[in-house]
């Protein structure tokens, strides 16, 4: 095989003028990264989260002793024992008793599980009512939009205190009162969140070509733009469940929640003022419980947001 060089003499190719490729550089062209999606990237940042992660662990193990705590203890959190009342910890009662006798490890479970079903039950339909109310204004805009913001607006301008005193005088302290005192105005937040993301989203190809082929509003919604819109919406679900335990355990502090001998944080923290310089157990325990748990989801949510943030990507 012969070359024409500049002069017009022929060369010869000969194995000298070739340079065998590095085989690094053979790799070079390979992809690095395998693909993920967005779910999988997203987990995968999220385990990477040490702090994050952390606040899911102490999470499942609350869930796991709210089940399942009062259970760990042969005595019953609503059996008073008035020959002994408030010991100290021991072996016989692992978080000692209160003023009537009754266990306080079963009475702090007790009041676990009442305060995470507040919490998650509050935040689900905080989530459906908000995702179905945000999604319609965001989608159709314009009056629709203007009208239902408007009542949003009036609602959310509604003292929160006044509503839960409101719903105790009508309907009987219990939890179900307490949820019902804490959607009326909780999903206003994440509507606005909702109708933020799909007004972005509305606009979008995927969308404007499901619309062109004659899909509906439901299947647009719930099929194209909720699921791109998921992100904000489990983060702000993941923050709303603290801030409702945190209400529920206000609420009972100040006498509005749960009714006695049922147990509740709130209920503990409050019956344990008095004396809680002479017995500080009474105290310590719902008081650090409650705290754990507020810093659980924080961080755990603030774990989600990052992990769904697509700046972080690398």
């Amino acid at each position: 095989m012969k070359e024409y060089t500049a002069a017009g003499s022929p060369e010869l190719l000969t194995p000298d003028l070739f340079i065998p490729l590095d085989k690094d550089r053979q790799r070079g062209d390979k992809v690095v990264r395998e693909s993920l999606s967005s779910w999988r990237d997203a987990w995968q940042r999220l385990r990477s989260n040490k702090l994050a992660m952390t606040g899911l662990v102490v999470l499942i193990l609350l869930a796991v002793m709210a089940i399942f705590g009062q259970q760990m203890t042969p005595y019953n959190y609503y059996a008073n024992d008035l020959q002994h009342t408030n010991e100290p910890p021991s072996g016989e009662h692992w978080f000692g008793t209160d003023d009537l006798g009754r266990d306080m490890f079963a009475r702090t479970w007790m009041g676990a599980s009442i305060s995470l079903r507040v919490g998650l039950f509050a935040a689900l339909i905080d989530l459906l009512v908000g995702v179905v109310y945000g999604g319609v204004m965001g989608y159709f805009g314009g009056k629709v939009d203007e009208v239902m913001n408007r009542i949003s607006e009036v609602l959310d301008s509604i003292p929160y205190l006044l509503i839960v005193i409101l719903f105790v005088v009508v309907f009987e302290p219990s939890m179900y009162t307490i949820i019902l005192a804490l959607v009326v105005t909780g999903w206003i937040k994440m509507a606005w969140i909702v109708r933020g993301q799909i007004m972005l989203l509305k606009n979008h190809e995927y969308a404007l070509a499901s619309r062109s082929l004659g899909a509906g509003f439901f299947r647009i919604l719930f099929r194209h733009l909720l699921p791109n819109a998921s992100g904000p919406i489990i983060v702000t679900l993941t923050l709303t469940v603290p801030q409702a335990i945190f209400s529920e355990a206000f609420l009972s502090f100040l006498g509005l929640g749960v009714n006695s001998p049922a147990a509740s944080w709130g209920t503990m923290i409050s019956d344990s003022l008095s004396s809680w310089m002479y017995l500080p157990w009474r105290l310590f325990f719902p008081a650090v419980l409650i705290s754990l748990t507020m810093f659980a989801f924080n961080v755990f949510g603030d774990g989600l947001r990052d992990a769904f943030d697509p700046k972080m990507r690398k």
